[in-house]
Order: C-alpha cells, then structure tokens, then sequence
C-alpha cells in the first residue's frame, strides 16, 4: 500500500500492479467517448487494434501518458479508482521500462 500522506512510497510498485493501473485506465478512457475517440486519433489506431494490442507494454504506457496529460483527466482517473497521483506516474515509470519502484 501507498503512504498518502508523506513523500515516500511504502511498497514497491511491481510491473504486474503498473499493468493492472494501465489496464484500469484503458477501462476508464473506454467509458468516456470523448477521451477514447481523442486517444485513437492521437495514437493513429482504430478499436480493432486497441483491442488487439491492449496487454502490449507500449499501449499501456500510452494509455497512462494520455490520462497524465490532462489534469482533469489524470483528477478523475485518480478519483475513480482510489489512486494518488503519484502512484500512478510511479505505474508509468515502470512501465517506461525502469525498475520497479
């Protein structure tokens, strides 16, 4: 579990649970047409593909880097699934291919 309240991250944050983030953020970009219409122009790939490639480690990256790159977006992400931020940059740092942290 994450310490909320301080700067430290209590536990080590695995690939498996970076993954599982990503996959929830997939989740919720998909019940939001907005965000997942703007997500397949901004990647240049259709649903098909997106379904197909939706365990991939660059998907998944591209799915976190999408919800942090809007503050309301990364606020309701966050909201939703009980997160802090900061737990989910850590999940996009894992996935970017560094240790886990």
């Amino acid at each position: 579990m994450f310490e909320l309240g301080g700067n430290l991250i209590r536990d080590r944050l695995t690939r498996e649970h970076a993954e599982t983030i990503a996959l929830n953020g997939l989740t919720f970009l998909a019940g939001r047409d907005e965000d997942i219409e703007r997500f397949l122009r901004n990647t240049g790939i259709d649903a098909d593909e997106l379904r197909r490639r939706a365990a991939d480690p660059d998907m998944l990256r591209a799915v976190l880097e999408y919800i942090l790159a809007g503050d309301a977006t990364t606020t309701d992400f966050c909201a939703e699934q009980k997160l802090d931020p900061r737990q989910l940059h850590a999940a996009n740092h894992v996935l970017s291919g560094a240790r886990e942290v």
